[in-house]
């Protein structure tokens, strides 16, 4: 992450090892979206999802449902892997372009 891109408490985070304790509320960016974490407890050891998720409490509104979809692949038209007599003429093919 690049300098200032974490805020605790509203203020940014001026360097890495900032001290946060239970009752903090982090602010930073994923992805696109923009995170809000409310840190309710420390832990003490290094263990399960499950057993962090606990320890904070995600205050971000939930994501809009993404419309972007990603675009069809042309290329495949159901066909699965092609097969061996598929591969020879398509390389045939790309070497004849090269030509």
């Amino acid at each position: 992450m690049q300098a200032g891109a974490v805020r605790v408490n509203g203020s940014v985070a001026q360097k890495r090892a900032t001290i946060i304790v239970p009752g903090d509320v982090l602010t930073f960016a994923m992805g696109d979206d923009i995170r809000v974490i409310q840190v309710n407890g420390i832990g003490t050891r290094r263990g399960p999802a499950p057993e962090a998720q606990e320890l904070y409490t995600d205050l971000s509104p939930p994501a809009p449902k993404s419309e972007k979809k990603p675009p069809e692949n042309p290329a495949f038209e159901g066909k699965g892997r092609p097969s061996k007599r598929d591969r020879r003429v398509l390389d045939l093919s790309r070497a004849r372009h090269l030509e």
